[in-house]
């Protein structure tokens, strides 16, 4: 649990399973982070119980504790509570699960694993960081919420599946993957992409580089589908049946 709430961003990538595993309560909790450029442990701002093993739970207001699950490869992180910047960035492999909302930049980059998203994220959902050509590259994202701009920027692998609204540049330069927005799109969407899929359920402002085509029911989609609502995703049934 949070114990203190940090006045300055906590960049704390040290929470992640892989560095939690076969440690006591006492090694988790000195464990390095950096409150803003001070060197400080984990402990002197969470509670730290039980001894380290593949699964960690947060509890409380965690916006300003920044790369949670950065880079992880295996495990599972749970949050009950809104979550900042950077979580699950470059993650490889395992979940993160988060009732609340999360931060810019959730699962920039990243290489595998699940992100799963009761609330609503911030810019740069899944994209590449600035100077990057890279974003998502593997892997699954699902927002029950809406995002922000540049959603799936860069993208090359993977699937990102919002249930609200995204802003601008949704899919903008994709090389490949896929990107469901059940709710509306902002400007721009699919600028500059070469290959890939965007899909969504209200007629987009289509970009000159794109054209109406046609109304069709695609025999992919209604797999996808089901194969979200088979992980926990509120998938509803007119999306499945209709065109």
């Amino acid at each position: 649990n949070l114990k203190t709430s940090p006045d300055l961003p906590l960049e704390a990538d040290v929470i992640k399973p892989e560095y939690f595993l076969g440690k006591t309560e006492a090694e988790i909790a000195r464990l390095p982070v950096l409150l803003g450029n001070y060197r400080c442990e984990l402990g002197e701002f969470f509670n730290v119980m039980g001894s380290g093993s593949d699964e960690i739970t947060l509890e409380g207001d965690l916006r300003h504790v920044k790369q949670i699950g950065t880079g992880m490869k295996s495990g599972r992180i749970v949050i009950y509570g809104d979550a900042g910047m950077h979580l699950g960035a470059g993650m490889q492999g395992g979940e993160i699960r988060v009732v609340g909302n999360t931060g810019d930049w959730t699962g920039a980059e990243m290489r595998g694993g699940k992100i799963h998203i009761r609330g609503n994220a911030g810019h740069g959902l899944g994209a590449a960081y600035r100077g990057s050509r890279s974003g998502m590259n593997r892997g699954l994202i699902l927002l029950e919420g809406n995002a922000g701009n540049e959603t799936g920027a860069w993208m090359r692998r993977g699937m990102i599946a919002v249930l609200g609204n995204t802003t601008d540049f949704t899919g903008a330069f994709a090389v490949a993957g896929t990107i469901l927005v059940f709710g509306s799109l902002g400007a721009r969407a699919g600028a500059g992409m070469k290959r890939g899929t965007i899909v969504t359920c209200r007629q987009p402002d289509l970009l000159p580089t794109f054209i109406f085509d046609c109304s069709y029911r695609p025999g992919f989609l209604g797999l996808i589908l089901m194969a979200l609502r088979r992980e926990g995703f509120p998938i509803d049934e007119q999306w499945i049946a209709g065109n």
